[in-house]
């Protein structure tokens, strides 16, 4: 048995040094040191101090994980390629498992938010977002739940809205060339950038030739 002689929890660092009869012995997240209720004069065994260990890897790899949601949301496949540069499998399932419990975690709420942030600000077609998602590691029933009820007229009208305002000066062959590249780029098929280029045409009062 060791006996804990001091413990400096840091300045804001969030984490704690032990010291264990009189010399440091390791560190551990201050989640870990509150949650087991170290104190001074609190002996530990070997065991405990294992425990100790395999809680403050879980702590860490859980504050990983939440690091990362605080950016943007995060499928599963994401959040567990980017865990296991630093982290053991059997931890990140522990962690995943966690998350997924409280909803942090769900591919379903993910591929909407995915969905929705692409039609608010780079509007694509269906196949693209298809695409985007199976690349975050979304289910297919997942995706095709999320992208039920897109109108791929209006999204490429909407894309090709804001990239004609640059293309304004052009004449109309320059200006369907230029705005037909951008859509198929965006993954819009023929017929859709069509009625697309020709809307964007007339809505800067200008006739079809």
């Amino acid at each position: 048995m060791r006996t804990i002689t001091a413990i400096d929890e840091g300045r804001g660092e969030g984490r704690g040094k032990v010291f264990l009869d009189g010399a440091f012995a390791f560190s551990l997240s201050t989640e870990v040191i509150e949650e087991h209720g170290l104190c001074l004069g609190q002996t530990l065994s070997d065991s405990a101090i294992e425990e100790l260990d395999q809680a403050d890897l879980l702590q860490r790899c859980l504050n990983a994980a939440l690091n990362l949601l605080s950016y943007r949301p995060r499928s599963e496949a994401e959040i567990r390629a980017r865990l296991k540069r630093r982290f053991d499998t059997r931890t990140i399932d522990k962690v995943l498992l966690r998350l997924k419990a409280t909803r942090m975690i769900d591919d379903l709420s993910f591929a909407y938010f995915w969905k929705e942030n692409r039609e608010s600000f780079s509007p694509r077609s269906e196949r693209m977002l298809n695409l985007e998602l199976r690349r975050k590691g979304i289910a297919s029933e997942i995706i095709d739940q999320a992208l039920q009820g897109i109108d791929e007229d209006k999204d490429a009208y909407c894309a090709a809205e804001k990239k004609a305002r640059s293309l304004s000066r052009e004449d109309y062959e320059a200006f369907r060339r230029k705005l037909g590249t951008f859509l198929q780029r965006r993954g819009f098929s023929y017929e859709v950038a069509k009625h697309a280029i020709e809307r964007a045409w007339r809505a800067q009062d200008r006739a079809l030739p």
